[in-house]
């Protein structure tokens, strides 16, 4: 009969554990400021490409434009 009524809660005392880190997950997914994926901005980016001559001056200008809009 013990063994009965420790099995019962068992599984309750689980799914709560498993509720609560869920809940933690989202929280932590769901902070202000948080992207989802640190790192730079794509102006960044673009400036990067431009300042090792991946791209002329034409086509940084061309987009960046297209960024900023």
């Amino acid at each position: 009969m013990y063994h009965y009524w420790g099995m019962g809660w068992g599984w309750l005392i689980g799914l709560a554990v498993l509720v609560a880190i869920i809940l933690l997950i989202i929280r932590v997914a769901n902070q202000p400021g948080n992207t989802g994926r640190p790192g730079k901005s794509a102006l960044d980016i673009l400036k990067e490409r431009y300042a090792r001559g991946e791209i002329s001056k034409d086509e940084f200008e061309e987009k960046k434009k297209g960024i900023q809009d």
